[in-house]
């Protein structure tokens, strides 16, 4: 976890900060804060450098049999906004029309938690979920939504702590309007309401 991340120089790093807002960063509250940052950076941007279509490599393949949609619905998602270094967190809902090959259900998620283990913004990450299942199993279409709260919309600037940026991304077949609506439907009616307003 975090092999790319240099926790001494994020340690410095965070040193300096906190030296650079008026605190001491040797005062025995923040004498251990810089080393526990990088550990907690090393977690947060553990998938930097991560090839995530490597997560798909054990797709098995099927014959008509896969049935018409798999959809892994309500994973977890937390991730780091890029602007601010702020977390933003909610769930992602990953939908793909199987055609020659299916994969495990657990390499969903973790195909999600890699992409956002890195410096993101949602729209990005919707997309890269997205083309890396596109990529790594060739469906006849995919779709992702990602509904999440932001820290830099929530903690400062306008301090909107009920907002949820909804975003969707779509490839193939369902990418038409009809084929998402099935999708949207099974997410349940708020999903589909708040895309209608988009």
């Amino acid at each position: 976890m975090g092999d790319t991340v240099d926790r001494e120089r994020i340690a410095a790093a965070v040193r300096e900060l906190l030296s650079a807002i008026g605190s001491d960063p040797d005062s025995p509250e923040l004498g251990s804060t810089p080393f526990r940052v990088a550990e907690a950076y090393a977690e947060f941007f553990s998938g930097v450098g991560q090839d995530a279509g490597r997560l798909l490599s054990d797709a098995v393949p099927v014959g008509s049999d896969t049935g018409e949609l798999v959809l892994v619905r309500d994973i977890a998602l937390r991730s780091m906004c890029e602007h601010h270094l702020l977390p933003f967190r909610g769930r992602a809902h990953v939908a793909y029309l199987p055609d020659a090959r299916v994969v495990g259900l657990s390499a969903i998620p973790r195909v999600v938690e890699a992409l956002a283990a890195r410096p993101q913004v949602q729209e990005r990450l919707g997309e890269q979920i997205a083309q890396t299942i596109d990529d790594g199993l060739a469906p006849r279409g995919v779709l992702v939504v990602l509904e999440a709260s932001h820290g830099c919309v929530a903690d400062r600037g306008v301090r909107q702590t009920e907002a949820l940026a909804v975003t969707v991304a779509s490839r193939g077949a369902l990418s038409e309007p009809t084929q998402q609506a099935g999708v949207f439907a099974l997410l349940g009616g708020e999903i589909e309401r708040t895309t209608d307003r988009a």
